[in-house]
């Protein structure tokens, strides 16, 4: 039982079944599936298909946080990216062009991996702290998506765009059928490679790594370029659910999201050992946890609370400390032996 409750991923799990027992018991329609035009609809459907952009956002800024480094422009590439694309596709004659959709989606895309490249020269090329460089463009990215978007709400009606976001395939949502074979490249290329232990050399320890002839800077770089890619499609799914691109509430917050859901999946902000499959169920968590809130009436602003609490109580659990400091104080203490006093034999 030790072995099991220390595996990093035994607490996520924990929680997210409890969170989902508990929506059974308040709620026992919160399960309920329907099918129509043979597209699957529910509860559980809307987590996977509105989860489906934070797994992508969780999987890209776990690999950058295993390299000790952090990615705040994330919500600022998901605007850019839904921006542009939204644009492009405003000003086709014919919307539903499918040429048109994929040329602005790989604009959008294109765009997204040359911020990335930003971002990682700023911090791999230049020595600026991760912390600093991105909030450079998370400022500045905001700004740059109002201006494509000229301050205003771009409502597009493209049905080859809309499958990003709210298209199905066999049933399933597209979205999550899109971050599920990200997550499966992503896995590939990191636990059947020799990629994913050159990440957790490079943030586990960068001098040791340099000295055995690691580049650590071209590694670091690489991981803020697939975290933008990421973000850049998570734009696309978010703008294509809703039809509409907002450059200045989209993705908003999402970034602080990520790093909750890195966060429960056990991957430590320090650097080193990562678990992309414990990201993705951090972000289940999270947008099951949303999607209670809305489901059982609770007012939408005690979301960010909930949320707290959970990541609060989460790593509570998964934190060793904690769980000695608890173990101990549950343990009552054996009752001391009583010894007879011995006794000395006069002359000796």
């Amino acid at each position: 039982m030790k072995v099991l409750t220390a595996h990093r991923l035994f607490w996520p799990v924990v929680a997210l079944l409890v969170l989902l027992l508990g929506d059974l018991i308040a709620q026992p329609s919160f399960f309920a599936l329907e099918l129509r035009d043979g597209h699957l609809y529910g509860n559980l459907i809307d987590i996977l298909k509105n989860g489906a952009p934070l797994i992508l956002i969780a999987i890209g800024m776990t690999l950058v946080v295993a390299t000790r480094g952090i990615d705040l422009s994330v919500g600022a590439v998901v605007a850019i990216s839904g921006a542009l694309a939204c644009l492009h596709i405003s000003g086709l004659g014919d919307q539903n062009s499918l040429g048109g959709t994929l040329a602005a989606v790989g604009m959008a895309l294109g765009l997204a991996v040359a911020l990335g490249a930003w971002n990682g020269w700023l911090v791999a090329v230049l020595g600026i702290q991760p912390i600093i460089a991105t909030l450079i463009l998370m400022v500045a990215g905001r700004g740059i998506a109002q201006l494509i978007t000229g301050g205003q709400i771009i409502t597009i009606n493209s049905h080859p765009y809309e499958w990003i976001g709210s298209g199905f395939t066999f049933g399933l949502p597209s979205a999550i059928l899109l971050a599920l074979a990200v997550f499966a490249i992503a896995a590939v290329l990191v636990r059947r490679s020799a990629l994913g232990l050159l990440v957790e050399s490079v943030g586990g320890n960068p001098e040791a790594g340099r000295l055995a002839g690691l580049r650590s800077a071209r590694l670091s770089w690489l991981t803020y370029v697939f975290c933008a890619l990421c973000a850049g499609i998570a734009g696309l799914m978010i703008s294509a659910n809703v039809h509409s691109a907002d450059g200045n509430n989209a993705g908003q917050f999402i970034e602080l999201d990520a790093i909750l859901a890195i966060v429960i999946g056990g991957t430590q902000l320090t650097g080193g050992r990562f678990s992309l499959t414990g990201s993705v169920i951090g972000a289940l968590l999270i947008q099951t946890l949303t999607t209670t809130v809305y489901a059982l009436g609770i007012a939408p602003q005690a979301i960010m609370l909930f949320k707290a609490l959970v990541v609060l109580v989460v790593c509570l659990l998964q934190s060793p400390v904690f769980r000695r400091k608890f173990g101990r104080r549950r343990k009552t203490p054996p009752p001391s032996p009583i010894v007879a006093p011995e006794k000395v034999e006069a002359g000796v």
